[in-house]
């Protein structure tokens, strides 16, 4: 499984836009679509957004740095979109409710470990 790790998030001509490191190949990065579903890395401190194609998944790891623009989009309702490069963006659909259902279960919860528990109530805990 592939990981892609986001840079940034900025704001674009009113959308946010997430960007990665490396640009995919043209005729790879058309063909991933949303997986609508996210992961928690606890080891990295990272949520993990799935994108795919008909061979495989990849993972979209937003480390903590990248965490108070996930908060921003949470609470402003916004889409992101991920920049792929070569002009080619993904719609990142469901990210919102799916961080609204991660970090309403990692809230409170020692299953997902102290620092992750702790990092996640930093940023998201004045949602609750």
């Amino acid at each position: 499984m592939k990981k892609f790790v986001v840079e940034k998030i900025e704001k674009q001509q009113g959308e946010y836009v997430a960007s990665i490191a490396e640009q995919i190949a043209k005729e790879r990065a058309q063909a991933l679509k949303a997986g609508e579903r996210m992961l928690v890395d606890s080891d990295q401190l990272a949520f993990i957004y799935i994108i795919e194609d008909e061979e495989q998944f990849y993972y979209v790891s937003f480390p903590q740095p990248t965490w108070a623009s996930l908060h921003e989009i949470y609470v402003q309702q916004s889409g992101l979109g991920l920049d792929l490069g070569n002009g080619v963006t993904v719609k990142l659909t469901g990210l919102v409710e799916e961080l609204a259902f991660l970090t309403e279960n990692i809230k409170g919860n020692s299953n997902y470990g102290e620092e992750l528990e702790n990092a996640v109530e930093e940023i998201f805990g004045q949602d609750s």
